[in-house]
């Protein structure tokens, strides 16, 4: 039996016992480059699998995908060879540590904007096969705002919004909010801060810009959490395995235990209606049009 064949016979199989997954899509995104984005991607998701989550992590951060290098993985296809090679998505769906389900965007993303009709609708439905197959569906963006990367947030169930308490970071993470906020009212954002010094520092800063983007964007966003500043994490990187697994005592990584908890338990796990994958496709691929 192939991948593919093993693939649809498991899907088959959730659909029929009852089971069958709306794939919430989360992008995450940050001002700018350095605020630890990749690396909470990463943990975040091993933390949500070990609360019973399906999860898979797809790597667009154009040009410096490296989820792979922060995991010591080598991947054997990216996207682009998916869509270059008419492979199938399940082609290009690699196991990190853990079991982790991820997919490698490589180098030179930015080719999807230029691919032609054919090999765009091809990109689409590969990837909408992914709809049903996983709980949550975490997509690696690049920092800042491409032309890419506002595409994916705006299509997407919601926005993690990462940041430090650097004002630089700060005005990076608010003109994030500004641009996305125009394009679309309804968007969701949900805030953590990280590497703070001390909690009390994360609910300051925290509060602080929520209310800077209450008050001159007249938009409401929730404030998610934070994350201390841990040696650990670097550490992790040396070895290029995730912190959560290196370091699973670590005050950063019972951090991400809670912040998971909070996300499959609480309020943020409405799936809105005609969203999941199948809305991100239908949303992105509209986007890519115009």
């Amino acid at each position: 039996m192939n991948q593919d064949q093993a693939h649809q016979l498991r899907q088959l199989s959730n659909s029929l016992s009852g089971h069958r997954r709306t794939s919430r899509v989360i992008t995450v995104a940050s001002g700018k480059g350095g605020v630890g984005k990749s690396n909470f991607i990463l943990s975040f998701a091993l933390s949500l699998m070990d609360l019973g989550q399906k999860v898979v992590v797809i790597d667009l951060d154009i040009g410096m995908a490296n989820l792979d290098i922060l995991m010591g993985a080598t991947p054997k296809r990216h996207l682009l060879d998916m869509i270059r090679e008419r492979k199938s998505i399940w082609s290009v769906l690699e196991r990190g540590p853990k079991g982790l389900e991820y997919i490698a965007g490589g180098s030179g993303l930015s080719e999807l904007l230029q691919l032609r009709e054919e090999d765009r609708h091809y990109f689409f439905r590969e990837l909408e096969k992914l709809h049903g197959y996983a709980d949550l569906i975490l997509i690696d963006t690049g920092a800042g705002l491409t032309a890419e990367s506002q595409q994916c947030h705006l299509a997407a169930d919601e926005v993690i919004l990462l940041t430090t308490p650097e004002p630089t970071a700060l005005a990076d993470a608010y003109s994030v909010v500004k641009m996305l906020h125009s394009k679309s009212k309804t968007i969701s954002f949900q805030l953590v801060v990280n590497r703070v010094s001390r909690q009390k520092e994360g609910v300051e800063v925290g509060s602080k810009f929520k209310f800077a983007v209450q008050r001159f964007l007249q938009k409401e966003i929730t404030i998610f959490g934070a994350i201390p500043d841990d040696g650990a994490v670097m550490q992790a990187v040396l070895i290029q395995v995730p912190f959560y697994l290196a370091y699973p005592r670590s005050q950063v990584s019972l951090t991400l235990k809670r912040l998971a908890e909070r996300f499959v338990t609480g309020a943020e796990a409405a799936v809105p209606e005609n969203g999941g994958m199948k809305g991100f496709i239908r949303t992105i691929s509209r986007l890519f049009i115009t």
